[in-house]
This record gives structure tokens, C-alpha cells and sequence, in this order.
């Protein structure tokens, strides 16, 4: 049957795990009536969003600490008029 969809086919990921910790976490999937699957790619999803919130996060910090290191005031607002799109920000 052919396909319909024009999503990619998933790809398989193999890992090493310890036989305790996949015990615990088939017991935890189980409670929560997920597939372990599936359990999986929420972890994955959650840990890529967390990774975004946190680069995020040091770009943020990076800047500020850009900004609060300029002595010129009147650079730091052309920085900020550049970085937001927004003109005149007075």
C-alpha cells in the first residue's frame, strides 16, 4: 500500500541502557498507559525544548551583558533599534 502521508519515515535509535533503569522506566510508562515508545520521544521533546530555553537564556544574558558593559548609551539604542526591527524606540 502506498504511502499518504509525506511525513519521513521515523528513524531507530539503539541504545545501551541498564537493565534496572529500563525495569523502572517499562514500570513508570506502563502506570501512565504509554507505550515506552513513546514515553521516549516526550523525554526527547522535552529535553531539545530545555535545551532551546537554555541557549536562549545565555544568549539573553550574553547581551545584557553586552549592553551593560557599553559606557555609550546612544550605541546601545541603535543596538536595540536594530535587534527589535523597531524604529524610534524613545
Amino acid at each position: 500500500m502506498p504511502r499518504t502521508t509525506t511525513r519521513p519515515k521515523d528513524q531507530l535509535l539503539n541504545l545501551r541502557v541498564d537493565p534496572e533503569l529500563k525495569m523502572q522506566f517499562a514500570h513508570a510508562a506502563r502506570a501512565e498507559n504509554k507505550p515506552i515508545a513513546e514515553a521516549l520521544r516526550e523525554l526527547m521533546r522535552n529535553y531539545v525544548e530545555a535545551a532551546r530555553q537554555r541557549e536562549f537564556a545565555a544568549e539573553a544574558r550574553r547581551q545584557s551583558q553586552m549592553i551593560a558593559g557599553s559606557p555609550d548609551e546612544a550605541e546601545v539604542m541603535r543596538w536595540m533599534e536594530d535587534v527589535s526591527g523597531n524604529e524610534g524606540l524613545e
